[in-house]
């Protein structure tokens, strides 16, 4: 089914809420709508049309995911993290070819310099006294650059959503997103998670991430239901958002979902007048421990599924109840097609392990001029994910490791996330992250950071012989560091490659 962001928002009904926020009044689908009317009339007086690119710099909120639906409706949005640095704003402002740059009124933003520097318009969105969640009003700025070449609304082929990869081991890919790619994906979440008109969200996660953007905001759009926006991850405020919003589900990377257990025995009447229908993870492996302690804390199923940018976000799941979820498996396939594909293309029998590929209207048609990285990318039509994994007799896929993750220490593959797994299992371990430290005759050796739970101690022989206990030999960390917190990317997520550099190993 081929469609836009503007027929997506088109289901809710008038009056009900599209967007809220802490401390102001909700965003009905009417006020929405009419937002992103205005804005695609606004943005074509200015010259900024269809599949012309726009930058935007604002802090996480309703504004934020506002902009991506409005300005997705009549132009290509490009959400920028607003923590980057000058130089790196440079990098993702020329690469993607920006023709307009939107940041909060008042921004002290270094893109607006550099955005300026290289003859980029900067426009200002304004946020009227008062006004609902998310309303803006693009406001000072650059005069336009004459009639758009394409006006008016989206249609379904134009590029509504841009992103860069994360570029752990390489240049960061431009990932071009159409409207059927994200609006498909927005669809199959909801299916999943049987969403209706009533459902709420509280997002959490950064809408400059895919995770955000789609499974937060669109997912819910598509069904008529709500965003609660809060203004970015806070594990000492969730539980007040939580209070204030009434949700019946969030999504969350597993740091995230560490955090909030962190803190839950702390807001217990809170917890005791919460009412989840479930708990969505997704973007990096949840411990199967994570989840137990989410269902014993909150009272409801834990959703654990996978995505990824060249997705549009989600690829397999698994299911609410009377469905299974299993532990530790990233569920059935969950809109696109998804299959283990062998060094030689050829797709594979279940059982077998290999890379996992996949196909359908919510996958990108390519990286944006990057014909090595296509080619290495697609292979007869399928997409390579880079995750190696397998699926069970039931279909549900398990997640073996990232191929460029998987340590080979001397000609054997380890996996991290099952060392991950033993190592969390330890009684004074929270958090643990396995990954290669280079070694001058295997070629690279097994390592593990750790934090402890507070109040508890152990030493890295405790911990190594405990995972001894567990694993074989060659799977034992022979380095364990013990750190208060683990490094993370911008969204969250844990990086195992090159975290050997970061800590100075």
């Amino acid at each position: 089914m081929t469609e836009t962001i503007l027929n997506l928002i088109d289901g809710g009904a008038d009056d009900a809420v599209a967007l809220a926020a802490p401390d102001r009044k909700p965003l009905t689908y009417a006020g929405l709508r009419a937002l992103a009317a205005k804005t695609i009339s606004d943005m074509n007086t200015l010259g900024i049309g269809r599949n012309d690119r726009v930058a935007i710099v604002l802090p996480n909120g309703p504004e934020m995911a506002a902009a991506f639906i409005a300005v997705g409706a009549g132009a290509t949005t490009a959400p920028l993290n607003p923590g980057y640095r000058g130089e790196e704003f440079r990098f993702y402002l020329e690469d993607l070819g920006a023709k307009a740059l939107f940041v909060e009124a008042g921004s002290q933003s270094p893109a607006i310099d550099v955005a300026r520097d290289l003859g980029v318009a900067v426009y200002e969105l304004d946020v009227p006294d008062g006004s609902p969640a998310g309303t803006f009003e693009i406001a000072a700025g650059e005069n336009g650059a004459g009639v758009p070449a394409l006006p008016g609304a989206a249609e379904p082929e134009d590029v509504g959503l841009v992103l860069h990869t994360s570029g752990t081991t390489s240049r960061p890919k431009i990932v071009p997103l159409s409207q059927t790619n994200i609006c498909a994906s927005g669809r199959h979440i909801g299916e999943t998670l049987g969403l209706t008109g009533d459902d709420c969200c509280v997002n959490i996660m950064p809408l400059f991430h895919i995770h955000g953007l789609i499974a937060a905001v669109l997912s819910s759009m598509a069904a008529g239901g709500s965003t609660y926006c809060t203004p970015g991850f806070d594990a000492l405020r969730v539980f007040r958002w939580f209070e204030d919003a009434t949700p019946s589900w969030y999504t969350a990377v597993p740091t995230m979902h560490q955090a909030i257990l962190s803190r839950a025995g702390r807001n217990q009447d809170i917890l005791d007048a919460m009412d989840l229908r479930f708990i969505r993870s997704s973007s990096s492996s949840l411990p199967p421990q994570v989840m137990v302690a989410l269902e014993e804390t909150f009272g409801c199923p834990v959703i654990e599924s996978y995505g990824m940018t060249e997705a549009a976000h989600q690829m397999a799941s698994n299911l609410l109840p009377p469905g299974a979820r299993k532990a530790g498996s990233v569920g059935v396939a969950a809109g696109p097609e998804v299959e283990i594909m062998d060094l030689d293309g050829k797709i594979m029998d279940r059982g077998a392990t290999g890379e996992i590929v996949i196909r359908g209207p919510n996958v990108t048609k390519g990286y944006e001029a990057n014909e090595k990285a296509n080619a290495e990318g697609f292979t007869n039509g399928w997409f390579r994910t880079g995750d190696q994994g397998m699926f069970d007799e039931d279909g549900y896929l398990s997640i073996t490791g990232r191929l460029k993750e998987i340590i080979n220490r001397g000609g054997e593959k380890i996996s991290p996330r099952e060392v991950d797994e033993i190592l969390l299992d330890h009684p004074a371990v929270g958090q643990a992250v396995t990954f290669a430290l280079p070694h001058e005759k295997l070629g690279e050796e097994v390592a593990a950071a750790v934090v402890l739970k507070e109040g508890e101690s152990a030493t890295e022989t405790d911990i190594r012989e405990f995972a001894a206990t567990h694993l074989a030999d060659f799977k034992v960390p022979r380095k364990v560091i013990f750190l208060e917190e683990i490094p993370k990317g911008a969204t969250g997520k844990l990086q195992r490659i090159g975290l050997h550099e970061k800590l100075g190993l």
